[in-house]
């Protein structure tokens, strides 16, 4: 039987506070000191055997740390942390070895996730003075949140993404490169600001964020810089690159990068083609474009290019030279592993990255600055590039490098059994 339980202190839904917000925030409250227990008791347990001259143990519980308050998603949460006396010494500097939770770290006041919905806040539109209202009512609480400390944060992350922009590359490589131009409303400024992404895949597999910079200028040069900018901090050349064909970027990439393949994004492509055909023919001409990009192999969408070209060529040779021109670019993902035509045929990486911000800034007035706009975009891939998962067949990326051959996605033999080093 359902029945209403009345708020002991007589308010309504409507008050600063429910009962369900009060058990949900003492649920998560027991569940935090039970984890912090079990994290201390797991310490002492795993230095039990340590003890001193006259065998004591070295490593003992010290009652607890002050009360504090935490911001977590289900609200502000108090929380008392358990102490350790660790009386151990570092055998090499000599200094007391000091125990350090790994769930709640010394002087945290709010938790990572609260911490990302920050930057998304602030690239939505929502100016310092109205995140404290806006994470208020988020969290049930607003300490630690002023108008102030979120003003703080921001510089944080400009500074943060100035040390990004200018940090060594040469220990980084990346064999697959994504790059596109992400366009910003400026709420304080006529123009839009540009971001210039570029995304990469290190040979192990692992998608990372290479460089984000500020296109105001005209973009073939601002891209050209951009990549200058990266050959001069290490960057190795990429074997394979990928973007819209339109952009700047490709002039830069044959002047600092000669040697890497160019590769054409799909998703563009596709919407440059529709928009030469008229409405009438979109339909027949997403299914013909498919046929292409989703060949089983190289001849077969050769063949479905040619189709392509002799349907639409007469009645719309404008459609039909965008597919032939870029011909080669379109289906250079066919020479490198068929587990990675997937990642290859887009720029899907920085497009799913970015598709929230681009919606969002069509009805809201964006970040104040250029320069709070891109520290926010850098801080909003910096929070997404922890959920990126890694290429499909990782393992292959690293022959892709050494420069095995690979025809139709399948890598070539030799007679002894090992993959070519041929370029591929």
């Amino acid at each position: 039987m359902l029945t209403v339980v009345p708020d002991p202190a007589g308010r309504d839904g409507a008050g600063p506070s429910s009962l369900i917000d009060e058990i949900v925030r003492e649920g998560a409250r027991r569940m935090l000191a039970e984890a912090l227990q079990a994290e201390v008791d797991a310490y002492i347990a795993a230095f039990a055997a340590e003890r001193d001259e006259n065998g004591r143990r070295l490593v003992v519980r010290n009652g607890s740390h002050q009360s504090r308050e935490v911001l977590t998603s289900a609200g502000a949460v108090e929380v008392t942390v358990p102490r350790v006396n660790d009386k151990r010494t570092d055998p090499v500097s000599g200094q007391r070895i000091r125990f350090s939770s790994a769930i709640l770290p010394p002087w945290a006041r709010k938790t990572p996730k609260v911490t990302e919905v920050l930057p998304l806040l602030y690239l939505h539109g929502l100016s310092s003075g109205d995140f404290v209202p806006a994470l208020g009512q988020f969290l049930g609480s607003s300490a630690g949140l002023s108008a102030a400390v979120i003003t703080r944060l921001t510089e944080t992350w400009k500074g943060e993404q100035r040390a990004f922009a200018a940090r060594d590359l040469s220990a980084a490589d990346y064999v697959y490169v994504w790059a596109d131009g992400i366009h910003v409303n400026i709420r304080l400024e006529e123009h839009k600001l540009c971001l210039l992404v570029m995304i990469g895949v290190r040979a192990g597999g692992r998608k990372e964020l290479i460089a984000l910079a500020d296109g105001y200028r005209e973009s073939a040069e601002s891209w050209a810089d951009l990549l200058r900018d990266c050959a001069r901090r290490g960057m190795r050349a990429p074997v394979l690159a990928v973007g819209d064909g339109a952009l700047g970027f490709w002039n830069g990439l044959r002047e600092v990068f000669p040697q890497a393949r160019e590769g054409r994004c799909w998703f563009h492509k596709i919407a440059n083609v529709l928009a030469a055909l008229p409405k009438s023919a979109h339909p027949g001409a997403k299914k013909a474009l498919a046929e292409i990009w989703n060949a089983e192999d190289k001849n077969r969408a050769h063949a479905a290019a040619r189709a392509f070209a002799a349907a639409y060529g007469a009645k719309f040779p404008k459609a039909a030279a965008k597919i032939t021109d870029d011909l080669d670019q379109l289906l250079a993902f066919y020479d490198y592993p068929a587990e990675h035509w997937v990642h290859l045929r887009t720029t899907n990486p920085i497009e799913s990255t970015f598709a929230t911000v681009r919606h969002r800034t069509k009805v809201t007035k964006g970040p104040g600055s250029r320069a709070a706009g891109l520290a926010m975009a850098f801080k909003l891939i910096e929070s997404a590039q922890d959920h990126w998962r890694m290429v499909n067949a990782p393992h292959l990326v690293a022959l892709v490098r050494a420069g095995a051959t690979f025809i139709n996605g399948k890598p070539v033999e030799r007679p002894g059994g090992e993959a070519q080093s041929e370029a591929a």
